[in-house]
């Protein structure tokens, strides 16, 4: 089904990431050039001839800078039109969505999207920057963190679908070995379902190795119209549809089993790309995974696999790069890191670079023609879907 709106065709022409890693020397600015240096040498362009940037990052105090829109934009966007879009985890692909509509629109004819993160400099730990996120009447007394709402919904997802913690390791296991192709990879290893599970409790029945480790870096796309895209490349990959959705911020009016948010915001993607039957239609997934759990949460949300049955298809083998439906080839947030927005874009770089066959190591092993890339954040109730094709 096709939607009666009409935008400009929009196409992904260059991308460029640093290295994920923890406490990394260069300052964010650095790290922003570094990437976005990157995708331009890829478009074959200059920052001259880029009219529009656009700035994704998550909250200011991991950089310890306030404004870091206007503070990384010196990675590009002096004497520009700068914009800076945040909505938390799922900042990273809300950029690109943002770059699609500038372009879309017919506002921008070459858009850099940027984003950045480097969570090593909070202290004590970047945990302690979340305790400012929450309701101040309902929420704050009790003194909450991040890993006690996530444990509490990975116990409600297994609980409901009767799914075991052996089964949730696996997506540890695959999302980490599959990043030991990827040479910007933070967190790669051969693991085991033992390791795993012998690792240690953080708030059960989240454990160490079921989570992304703390991460810095940045990650950059150039985002052009058709004209501009067909004049500096032979294979563009087309931004097809976009999604973003907002549930109740009151995570305990939430049932937590299913990520509602992501399906409204599936739904929306799906709508403009014209996809019918996401299980059939969509070669290869980067779904969100900060936590192993989150993978097949995610991958229930899209509407890839029927609730609940997201592990069969795991142990199935659906899911493996070589499977009918490889996800995370590039080894997601588990294998690669998560500085916050820049996993996010990272995940769409990985998307583009497998539709135009140059992953090198990373390429799945079958011909790939439609992908999608997914984000999740605020009170894990926002979610961001791009769906591109070559």
């Amino acid at each position: 089904m096709k939607t009666n709106l009409n935008f400009r065709r929009v196409a992904v022409i260059g991308a460029g990431l640093t290295l994920f890693r923890r406490r990394m020397l260069e300052t964010p600015q650095e790290l922003a050039w570094e990437a976005s240096k990157a995708a331009l040498d890829e478009a074959g362009l200059d920052l001259k001839d880029i009219d529009c940037v656009v700035i994704g990052s998550a909250p200011d105090a991991f950089d310890g800078v306030h404004m870091k829109g206007e503070y990384l934009a010196h990675a590009g966007g002096v004497k520009k039109m700068v914009s800076r879009v945040f909505v938390g985890g799922a900042t990273g692909v809300m950029v690109p969505i943002s770059a699609w509509y500038h372009v879309a629109s017919g506002l921008c004819e070459k858009v850099l999207a940027i984003a950045e993160e480097k969570m090593s400099p909070a202290r004590p730990h970047p945990q302690s920057v979340f305790k400012y996120i929450w309701d101040p009447i309902t929420e704050k007394p009790l003194n909450p963190n991040l890993i006690w709402i996530f444990a509490m919904e990975m116990h409600r997802y297994m609980h409901v679908n009767k799914i075991s913690k052996e089964e949730i390791a696996l997506v540890s296991v695959k999302n980490k070995r599959n990043a030991l192709n990827n040479p910007y990879a933070q967190a790669a290893a051969n693991l085991t379902v033992d390791d795993i599970l012998n690792s240690e409790v953080l708030v059960w029945p989240v454990q160490r190795l079921d989570t992304s480790p703390v991460s810095d870096g940045a990650a950059a796309m150039v985002i052009t119209s058709e004209d501009v895209a067909r004049r500096h490349t032979d294979t563009p990959v087309w931004i097809e549809g976009v999604g973003w959705a907002l549930d109740n911020t009151e995570w305990i009016q939430r049932d937590l089993y299913y990520p509602r948010y992501l399906e409204y915001a599936a739904r929306m993607a799906y709508r403009m790309a014209g996809i019918e039957n996401p299980f059939k239609e969509i070669d290869v997934i980067e779904p969100y995974d900060p936590f192993d759990y989150k993978e097949l949460h995610h991958i229930e949300g899209l509407m890839i696999a029927k609730r609940g049955d997201a592990p069969k298809l795991l142990k199935e083998g659906v899911f493996d790069i070589d499977g009918d439906i490889p996800s995370s080839p590039s080894g997601g947030l588990l294998g690669v890191g998560n500085p916050i927005a820049a996993a996010g874009l990272m995940k769409t770089i990985s998307i583009y670079w497998q539709l135009k066959g140059t992953a090198g190591k990373m390429q799945v092993k079958k011909p790939v023609h439609t992908g999608l890339a997914q984000a999740w954040g605020d009170l894990m109730q926002a979610s961001t879907v791009v769906v591109m094709r070559n």
